[in-house]
Formats: C-alpha cells, sequence, structure tokens
C-alpha cells in the first residue's frame, strides 16, 4: 500500500513514520487498499487555535472510505481517523462477503 501524506504544517519524520505505521496496519483488516492519502491542516475555524484536523482516504476497489477527526494533538488524531478506518473497512469486508 502507498502512503501518501499532505502537509500544510511541520512534522517531524518520527511522525510520519507513526502516520505510515498506523495506515498501513490497515491492511490487516482488508487486504485490497490500494493507497491512502492522508492530509493535515491547522483548523482556525475551531475554539482551539492550535487544534490538527487529519483527514484520511482509502482507495479500494469500489467506493473510497474517508474519516476525519480534530484534536490539538496530532497522534491522537491520527488514532481516531484509524479507528474510524477500521470500522469502516470491517464494514466493507462484511458487505462483500454477503454477496
Amino acid at each position: 500500500m502507498q502512503v501518501i501524506i499532505n502537509k500544510s504544517g511541520t512534522i517531524s519524520d518520527e511522525q510520519v513514520s507513526f502516520i505510515e505505521e498506523k495506515m498501513e496496519k490497515l491492511q490487516t483488516f482488508y487486504d485490497r487498499i490500494e493507497r491512502a492519502d492522508v492530509h493535515f491542516r491547522t483548523d482556525d475555524r475551531t475554539k482551539e487555535a492550535d487544534s490538527i484536523t487529519v483527514i484520511a482516504r482509502l482507495a479500494i476497489p469500489g467506493n473510497d472510505v474517508a474519516a476525519e477527526y480534530t484534536d490539538p494533538s496530532l497522534e491522537k488524531a491520527v488514532v481516531e481517523v484509524q479507528e474510524k478506518l477500521r470500522r469502516q473497512l470491517i464494514k466493507v469486508k462484511e458487505r462483500q462477503s454477503r454477496r
């Protein structure tokens, strides 16, 4: 799986490795993931000036799955997005097995 990270600010190499690791773990739930696009932005629209929004989209056969989460901690936002994507992938897999 290819992991593409798009960022508007700066993130460290450790954070990039953390993100890639979390996105690649999703392959254990659905092995047909082709690509993960992860976008970051600092959210000026919220009350918390230091919040970071993480948006991830997984390219899979059929309809892609996507998730978004905002939190002051980049790591927590990535973990929450991963959890949302995991739940969606499980549902996709269940729907495919019923066919």
